[in-house]
């Protein structure tokens, strides 16, 4: 199983975390721009744009549409200035718990690995002006 990790702008009122995280963030090869929108009492990301690469990347994993796919799911705060929930990977069609964690206002750290932290990664993704 991977475990993913997101940083995001989280503060100590939960609500005011929450309209802070919204927006658009963009992945370290800006191939991807997802839009955390509320969802219900959660907080999710939807794919708003991506390149032709990324595009072809998730129909070979199973995706045919990646622009308006939802990759971020059920997100909560977990009180420890985190974010839980779960995150669809598209290049491989699966879906793996992960969290979300505050770097600064305009950026977030992502990371993820396979079950006993082997083969762990980590990304940085930095919101994109309105």
């Amino acid at each position: 199983m991977l475990v993913v990790s997101v940083s995001v702008p989280f503060l100590s009122n939960s609500a005011l975390a929450q309209e802070r995280s919204f927006g658009t963030w963009r992945n370290p090869s800006g191939s991807v721009h997802v839009r955390a929108v509320p969802c219900e009492r959660n907080l999710c990301g939807v794919v708003v744009w991506a390149s032709e690469k990324a595009k072809a990347d998730a129909r070979r994993g199973g995706t045919q549409q990646l622009v308006g796919f939802e990759l971020f799911r059920d997100f909560v705060p977990d009180g420890t200035g985190r974010w839980r929930g779960r995150i669809f990977v598209p290049d491989i069609g699966k879906t793996f718990s992960g969290t979300i964690t505050l770097i600064d206002d305009d950026n977030v750290r992502a990371s993820g690995c396979l079950i006993g932290r082997i083969g762990c990664r980590s990304q940085v993704w930095t919101r994109l002006e309105q």
